[in-house]
């Protein structure tokens, strides 16, 4: 992950950051227990997982991803985001891990979920920091602050 730009100093990117840590630490914690073959194990985790995921998404997509859309040249890029937020989200919704194929697409899917995260690290959230004017951090962050119903960010 690129640490030269600076996004990562910017209050919403940290969270969104955090966010992500969270999440594929409670994604490799499942990813382990299916390794041992503990499924009841994994299950707390993936069901946390999923429901962190959600919020974190809903975040992103209100705040973030609406004003990068501002901009014609990010359109797509987020639009594609958003669809992989929707297919995992799918997915995640009708796990079962008792299931053996569905166990191995859990771990086949958090490793696509890494590589999204390195889509918006690496690619996004740098656009973002040269991008959005004040106002449009604003509102990101106002979408997120609503979503999460707390307000860790200065402001």
């Amino acid at each position: 992950m690129c640490h030269y730009c600076g996004c990562r100093e910017i209050p919403l990117i940290k969270e969104f950051i955090a966010e992500h840590e969270s999440v594929t630490d409670l994604a490799g914690d499942a990813v382990r227990a299916l390794g041992s073959g503990d499924r009841d194990r994994a299950r707390t985790p993936a069901a946390r997982m999923a429901v962190e995921l959600r919020a974190h998404w809903a975040g992103e997509e209100r705040g973030l991803f609406a004003v990068m859309r501002e901009n014609e040249e990010y359109t797509a890029y987020v639009d594609a985001l958003a669809l992989e937020h929707r297919g995992l989200a799918a997915f995640l919704d009708g796990l079962d891990l008792d299931s053996a194929e569905q166990r191995a697409a859990f771990v086949r899917a958090v490793d696509e979920l890494h590589t999204h995260i390195a889509k918006e690290e690496d690619g996004l959230f740098p656009a973002s920091l040269t991008e959005l004017t004040g106002e449009q951090w604003d509102r990101s962050i106002d979408a997120w602050r609503t979503v999460h119903s707390r307000d860790p960010l200065p402001g």
